[in-house]
């Protein structure tokens, strides 16, 4: 990264700040079977979850990196840190964390978010969540929501009976490196009949220099319940590469409902490498929620397996590239049973040379008679120097399904820049308007303060864009 590029990333990122290292544990840089038995032990973790690591990591090993994506031959995984621990133990009050932890969040903003419009919020700081606050009322019905080092210790049988098992190591290379070195994320379980009327939400932030982030993410919707999680992401801007590679299983039982929003806006310097799943039964609908602002690059295709008659699934994203991003992103969709449906609507914009890509899969079953699939790409080019592709997989093996694609690449129009200027705009306004405008169908869905922050971000962003 040139110092000019530094130097525009310090301006228009925020969360771009980084803390005084202060770690109490911290293992040395690299992986090795050692690296992998010692995060094992100094979580005291059962003995099947070490030996599944150690299988795991010897999968990472033999698996190949993806030819295919974005560029990821920079990737240097001896460079890369895998555990650091910030705090001797996680804290349920704020005002009892270390002062530079409680400092980054407050810039974030956890805790107005907190009081404001949360059933319960979780705060990841490099390896471990450090911070935790569930509402009684959730304790009440039966909800937990966790981070997944509780939940092993105190739930151990339902975590056996998830973990891994709708992606398992050998899914790619990433989600082995993950099941060997995961650190901190999610357990959700709601009970059936239960609605978590607010939202729950993590916070995952990395924080060290050469850093590599693996939570993992568990959530469980029993029958006729209902759930919305979010997650949003940061982290500091350093002149080095870190590493953000999360694994997020997702079982939808029949009639329940779960919607997962992401908005991550990682520093420039972080690859987003991340594989997300769901499995939904009969009747069930889940809708991700999916926003990538940040990263240098992203790779990140969240998927739903449509196992149950008249399940529903659907995938909402936006993904913007600036200079010296590239957003390869997209959605995939397996329609297993009759009757199942699927909607993907994708948004993509690429500014000063960034690259977005849709890639996106999707299957029909023999067995999924009167399946129904929509799928909308649209790209939007703010310049001659930037980049939009589209890769759009579909297998479909039965002939009574409606199947329904459309996909467009357009430049910002010069007539509508020139009427909105004509109106008092400067250039820079004018485009954000019309950049809001095309993501609206995404961000519609996205609860208020976020929707406000991703167009508060947008508008920045289009700041000198063209010119």
């Amino acid at each position: 990264m040139t110092q000019t590029a530094q130097d525009n990333l310090d301006f228009d990122y925020k969360y771009g700040f980084s803390m005084p290292d202060t770690s109490i544990v911290k293992f040395p840089k690299g992986i090795n079977e050692d690296i992998v038995r010692q995060i094992s032990k100094v979580k005291n973790e059962p003995a099947w979850m070490t030996d599944l690591r150690v299988k795991s990591y010897h999968i990472f090993l033999e698996k190949q990196m993806p030819q295919w994506g974005a560029d990821l031959s920079s990737i240097n995984f001896d460079e890369i840190t895998y555990f650091a621990r910030s705090t001797k133990e996680q804290s349920t009050s704020w005002e009892d964390l270390p002062a530079e932890i409680k400092e980054t969040y407050d810039k974030i903003g956890v805790p107005e978010a907190e009081r404001n419009f949360l059933a319960g919020v979780s705060a990841q700081y490099d390896s471990e969540v450090v911070y935790e606050s569930v509402q009684k009322t959730l304790n009440a019905q039966g909800v937990i929501f966790c981070d997944m080092d509780t939940a092993l210790q105190k739930y151990p049988d339902i975590v056996k009976e998830y973990f891994a098992t709708l992606i398992p190591a050998h899914d790619n290379k990433f989600a082995a490196l993950n099941t060997a070195t995961w650190s901190g994320g999610s357990f959700v379980y709601v009970p059936k009949g239960v609605h978590v009327k607010l939202p729950l939400q993590a916070y995952f932030r990395i924080n060290s220099e050469r850093f590599g982030q693996f939570e993992r993410t568990l959530i469980i919707a029993e029958e006729e319940s209902q759930v919305h999680y979010i997650e949003g992401c940061t982290a500091p801007i350093y002149t080095t590469d870190s590493l953000h590679a999360a694994v997020v299983e997702i079982f939808v039982k029949p009639h329940a409902k779960v919607r997962y929003t992401t908005v991550q806006n990682w520093s420039n310097n972080v690859y987003n490498l991340v594989t997300k799943r769901a499995k939904a039964q009969s009747h069930a609908l889940m809708e991700w929620i999916d926003c990538n602002i940040g990263s240098k690059v992203t790779m990140k295709y969240p998927s739903v397996y449509l196992v149950g008659e008249h399940a529903r699934g659907e995938v909402l994203s936006i993904a913007y590239a600036g200079n010296g991003q590239h957003q390869d992103a997209g959605a995939k969709m397996l329609h297993i049973a009759p009757k199942t449906t699927s909607r993907i609507i994708s948004k993509s914009i690429s500014k000063e040379g960034g690259r977005t890509s849709y890639r996106g899969l999707v299957t029909v079953t023999p067995d999924a008679t009167d399946a129904q699939v929509y799928v909308s790409c649209d790209a939007l080019l703010l310049d001659d120097n930037s980049r939009s592709d589209t890769y759009p997989y579909m297998k479909i093996k039965n002939n009574e399904v409606e199947i329904q694609h459309e996909a467009t690449v357009e430049k910002i129009g010069e007539e509508k820049l020139f009427y909105l200027m004509s109106r008092g705009l400067d250039r820079s306004a004018a485009e954000g308007m019309l950049v809001n405008g095309f993501i609206e169908p995404v961000t519609k869905e996205i609860p208020l303060e976020y929707s406000i922050e991703l167009n508060r971000l947008i508008n920045l962003e289009m700041i000198g864009s063209v010119g």
